[in-house]
This record gives C-alpha cells, structure tokens and sequence, in this order.
C-alpha cells in the first residue's frame, strides 16, 4: 500500500513540474515574441533615420506615409491589417503573434523615431544601417522562433504560393518587387540600405535561429533529464 501512494505521490509531482515547465516555456514564449516584435520596430526606426534606403516593405509604409500624412509606424500599423483581410480568401489562420506583429511593430518604430535623431555623414549613418539590419535579423529569429505565428507580410507569401502553385523564393520576389516599385513611386527611401537588407536578411535570419533554437533546446533537455531522474527512482518502487 505504501508504494503504492509513493508512486501515486512521485506521479502527482511529475505532473506538477510538468505543468510547471509548460508554463514556464509558455511565459518565456511569450517574452521572446513581444521583445523580438519591439526590436524589429526599433530596427526598421534606425533604418529610417540612417536614411540610406529601407526594406522593401518600409520603402511602401513611407511613401504611404509622405502621401497621407502620418507616421511611418501608424502605416505600417494599417498596411498591417489591410494584409491580413486577405489571409481570408487565401484561408490563412493566424495566430497571436500574426496579431500582434500588426500593432506591436508600428508603435515600437514610432516611439523609436520620436526619440532618435536623424544621422548626417556617411560613417554614422552606415553603423546605424547596419546596427538596423543587425537587429532585423536577430528579432527575426526571435519571433519566429517564438512559434506563435507568423507576420502578416509572411503569411500573405505562403498563402499566395500555396493558392497559386508558385515556389516560395518566386512569390516572395515578386510580392516584394510589386511593394518595392509601389513605395518608390510614392516617394519612398530606395538606396543602398534596400540592397543590403536585400541581401544579408536571409543569412542573419538564418544565423540567428540557430543560435536561438540551440538556446530553446536547453531547458527542454534540463527538463527531459530531470524526468529520467525521477523515473529512475521509481523504478526500485515498481519492484519491491
């Protein structure tokens, strides 16, 4: 009888640490999406201010922005939820980072540009591209990695390539050209910042994750040692 409610017991806790690191991955979930989202606000202001070209995406949301007036983060904002109607047609679910990558990424850039001063010379405003650029791709892997879903941007591309049979690599080209063209037109920033962030947000993106999924991995092992552990000292109980 003893062993019994002593495994009933070491049963009870398992699942109580159980439930524990799930909330405890699920809090830390939950920081990493919103610090990424802030950070990748702040890293399209100091492209903005660096003023030696923007993404494609924020070459639009400027010239969006000179056309009616408002700030860049509050376009964006909007531009952000007008993406989104049109996950319905294409049957796209979003999730709370989808949702909030919309609000959180438009305040963040305007509080950021409130308080952070245009750049003059060339050095000062290729450390601010590139400490932008940088960010990009750090709060890039943050939020992806985070898994509670992706951007609007993000899913418009996977929608239309799933919907209309294109690769992923042709319709992001594509979908990016037309927002590029469209920004440009309206008088959007287009410079050698669009170039680099054309070319080096892959590989940081990519470099990033990594870094970011070897530092997920940790707690996950911590936690898959500790149940080994337990399960080992009731291994003696199950056969006494």
């Amino acid at each position: 009888m003893s062993t019994i409610a002593t495994r009933a017991t070491a049963t009870r806790s398992v699942c109580r640490r159980t439930r524990i690191a799930r909330l405890r991955r699920w809090g830390r979930r939950l920081i990493q999406l919103y610090v990424g989202l802030v950070l990748y606000g702040v890293s399209g202001a100091l492209m903005v201010r660096a003023r030696l070209g923007l993404d494609p995406w924020d070459v639009l949301h400027q010239g969006l922005a000179r056309l009616t007036h408002h700030a860049i983060g509050t376009v964006l904002i909007v531009v952000g939820a007008l993406v989104l109607l049109l996950w319905i047609p294409l049957r796209q679910r979003p999730g709370l980072g989808t949702v909030s990558n919309v609000v959180v990424l438009g305040l963040a850039m305007n509080q950021t540009l409130r308080v952070l001063p245009s750049q003059h010379g060339y050095l000062p405003q290729s450390l601010m591209l590139l400490g932008g650029v940088t960010l990009c791709g750090l709060a890039t892997g943050m939020y992806i990695c985070a898994g509670l879903g992706p951007g609007p941007r993000d899913g418009l591309m996977t929608g239309i390539a799933r919907r209309s049979g294109m690769s992923i690599r042709l319709t992001r080209t594509l979908l990016e050209l037309t927002v590029l063209t469209a920004g440009w037109c309206l008088g959007g920033s287009v410079g050698i910042g669009t170039v680099l962030f054309a070319v080096a947000i892959g590989p940081l993106s990519q470099v990033f994750l990594r870094l970011l999924q070897i530092a997920e991995s940790a707690p996950a092992a911590a936690a898959a040692a500790a149940a080994e552990q337990i399960t080992h000292q009731l291994a003696p109980e199950a056969t006494s």
